[in-house]
């Protein structure tokens, strides 16, 4: 499974010309005047992972299949978008899909770019964008306890619902509610205000190493954790580059990592994601799983009869592949293990399934 990403924000905080530089595309329009973007633009990238190269070479595959993630370039919100103010519902309707959200936040002064507020004022910018997203959720979840759509709804479902509500209308946190709520049906609410969060304050090109007074309150407010500090300019020169002038360019900026790896590392960190693999001399693949999945369900992201009819997998480490040179000295030397069904999969597994169809 790949996972996808929302970059939400203001008008005119840089979320397209970001999105062009994550995805290496001139996909998405990047103007200079609010609504510029109107229907989302999606990109696919190959998750970059040093590991899979070392495999396939080990392997001599045939093939290297890196893992996915797509980011969704969503037009901008303004107050007011959950009554229908500037995009609206359009723009509300487009985050549900999404499993993560990046708030794109503008934090860098400018004479020659349009800002909708007379000010730069991050903290209030994703204040204006939350409060948006839990009046959408109050609207909704009003909608779905009606009592005439009430009885459609699980028991479970409901109990969830009725919370979220009295949560949001007293302006407090969901995030208990979410670490006791069964994950499946959490994920089946569509609420915006529980989705993961990362945070990018978008700089200037002098700000980039060391951030400025603006990503300094941002950070002192919302934490360092979730918060990435990137030039979308930057970025967006950076990808113009062969790969040998790109890592020139980055070693003259002192830039030690692309904005696009910042966020797959974070993304990966706030969704619980991990990644196996698999390696042959057909193909070497990157399968991205939730952590802690056990062996079946892991041989279920590749094919829903692996699960079905697991046996067991043969294991090897990365590091022990790595050592070995392959599966042959893996197994001859002690280091490939058969384990069953209650086997929790470790980032950087390399696997083999066997399994009854």
């Amino acid at each position: 499974m790949g996972f996808k990403c929302g970059i939400v924000g203001l008008p005119n905080v840089g979320k397209s010309t970001l999105f062009n530089a994550l995805t290496n595309s001139s996909k998405a329009q990047a103007e200079n005047f609010p609504f510029c973007t109107i229907d989302p633009n999606i990109g696919t990238v190959f998750v970059p992972d040093h590991r899979l190269d070392k495999l396939s070479e080990i392997s001599k595959s045939k093939k290297k299949i890196n893992t996915t993630i797509s980011f969704v370039d969503i037009a901008g919100l303004v107050k007011g978008a959950s009554k229908g103010e500037g995009l609206g519902n359009k723009f509300l309707s487009h985050i549900r899909e999404v499993d993560a959200i990046i708030h794109m936040i503008r934090c860098f002064d400018s004479p020659d770019i349009q800002n909708v507020n007379s000010s730069i004022d991050p903290i209030r910018d994703l204040e204006i964008i939350e409060t948006e997203m839990m009046l959408a959720d109050l609207e909704s979840l009003q909608k779905r306890l009606d009592k005439k759509n009430k009885k459609n709804i699980s028991g479970k479902m409901q109990e969830i619902l009725e919370n979220a509500f009295e949560k949001l209308n007293n302006s407090k946190d969901l995030s208990e509610l979410v670490n006791k709520a069964d994950e499946k049906i959490i994920n089946q609410t569509g609420l915006l205000s529980i989705k993961p969060k990362i945070y990018v304050c978008n700089v200037d090109e002098k700000s980039v190493n060391s951030g400025n007074n603006y990503t300094t309150d941002f950070i002192k407010k919302f934490g360092r954790e979730n918060t990435v500090i990137i030039s979308a300019d930057i970025e967006n020169q950076i990808n113009q580059f062969e790969e040998e002038e790109k890592t020139n360019y980055m070693n003259m900026i002192g830039l030690e990592e692309t904005g696009l790896n910042k966020l797959i590392s974070k993304g990966y960190n706030i969704l619980n994601l991990e990644t196996f693999f698999t390696s042959g001399p057909e193909e070497t693949r990157a399968w991205t799983i939730k952590k802690n999945c056990i062996a079946p369900n892991a041989a279920g992201a590749i094919h829903t009869d692996f699960e079905k009819g697991f046996i067991r997998a043969e294991t090897v480490s990365y590091n022990d592949f790595i050592r070995n040179g392959g599966w042959l000295n893996s197994k001859n030397n002690g280091n490939m293990r058969l384990e069953g069904k209650d086997y929790i999969v470790k980032d950087g597994d390399v696997l083999n399934f066997r399994f009854n169809t």
